[in-house]
């Protein structure tokens, strides 16, 4: 019997196998993502115009491919040498959960070892920290999901109208979890979170003549007339863009209820919850780590007025245009966000033998 035809189509058959193989590893290899950075709004263009958070990521870092992106929002940009993500997710808890959402589901991406760290303005409490900080968040509380009645209506007894769902008055003992309306409370990796802010510590954030001038108006509150800093501090995230000081007091009462006294009301947002919830469901299934999560705000106004200023006239020197640059101290506080959070997003890229199995800790 002549073997040599069958030597020759078993060659055949395996020279063919490996070729089929190669191409499926090909159509399947997807892109190396160490970061994400991951961003709310932007005004115009990526580059070149009036900023908003993600301008000068791109224009800095820089995030220099344009990648579609048809189920977000905005395409996304990416450094091929760094292996960095940046995506805007859009204001809000609904876009942001969404648009989270979609990414982790791209089929494009390797995100299974990726950190995220959130880089976006805020407001901040007046009573714990100054425009144009940098806060690291370890604890991010929904002010959304809750009962309330109007302030005009409730007991005479009741501090506020808020009240948990499933409780019928406010901060009566904390519904249990999970319960069918929760999470109310995320806790963040506080390793990562220490790690962070003690790289950062130190960032020199810039001060200005009119961050000066906004601060000196907080006369009685002495951590508002601070220089910009970098700090830790908790936030409380919500859809409605409150203000004045029964709500900032109100606040503060709401995160230490949550939190069981171990968070601070310092800044205030709108997307985290959304952002966090999103990348919790996701880990559930391995396609990303929310332990690898950071949260970065920095103030771009005050969450209450000064002495001698109603709300009523704060909300109109802060809210007197469609566009986010009437805040107070909006290019301050991008320019915070670039520079404290770029220390974490190159420390964690460039070191990356380091961190892509282990996270980073303050006590290692």
């Amino acid at each position: 019997m002549n073997i040599q035809p069958i030597r020759w189509f078993t060659n055949i058959a395996v020279a063919m196998t490996a070729l089929i193989a190669g191409a499926v590893n090909a159509a399947v290899a997807k892109i190396p993502v160490r970061v994400v950075v991951v961003t709310t709004f932007e005004l115009g263009a990526d580059s070149g115009d009036t900023p908003g958070e993600f301008q000068y990521w791109v224009e800095r870092l820089p995030l220099t491919q344009t990648m579609p992106f048809p189920t977000g929002l905005r395409a996304l940009r990416y450094n091929a040498q760094q292996h960095i993500l940046g995506i805007v997710v859009g204001s809000g808890s609904i876009n942001s959960s969404a648009s989270i959402m979609a990414l982790g589901l791209d089929t494009r991406f390797d995100l299974s070892h990726a950190y995220w760290i959130v880089a976006g303005i805020a407001g901040i409490n007046p009573n714990k920290g100054s425009v144009g900080s940098a806060a690291w968040a370890e604890w991010i509380i929904d002010r959304d999901l809750n009962h309330e009645i109007d302030a005009r209506e409730i007991p005479k007894d009741w501090s506020t109208g808020l009240v948990p769902l499933t409780r019928i008055r406010p901060f009566q003992n904390p519904p249990p979890a999970p319960g069918i309306f929760s999470p109310n409370v995320y806790h963040l990796n506080h390793e990562l979170v220490n790690w962070a802010y003690g790289l950062t510590a130190g960032t020199a954030l810039a001060d200005s003549a009119d961050l000066q001038s906004i601060r000196a108006r907080y006369t009685d509150q002495p951590e508002a007339m601070r220089p910009p800093h970098v700090m830790k501090g908790d936030e409380i995230s919500a859809n409605s863009w409150w203000l004045g000081a029964i709500m900032n007091k109100t606040a503060e009462d709401w995160v230490t209820y949550w939190t069981g006294g171990m968070g601070a009301s310092v800044t205030t947002a709108m997307e985290d919850c959304g952002i966090i919830r999103a990348l919790q469901m996701l880990s559930q299934t391995n396609r990303v780590d929310a332990q690898r999560v950071l949260v970065l705000r920095t103030a771009a106004n005050y969450s209450a007025p000064p002495v001698g200023q109603t709300a009523a006239e704060f909300l109109e020197g802060e809210s007197s245009s469609d566009s986010a640059t009437h805040l107070s101290a909006f290019l301050p506080s991008l320019e915070s966000a670039y520079r404290v959070g770029s220390r974490v997003v190159q420390e964690l890229s460039s070191h990356w033998d380091s961190y892509a199995i282990r996270i980073p800790s303050a006590t290692q």
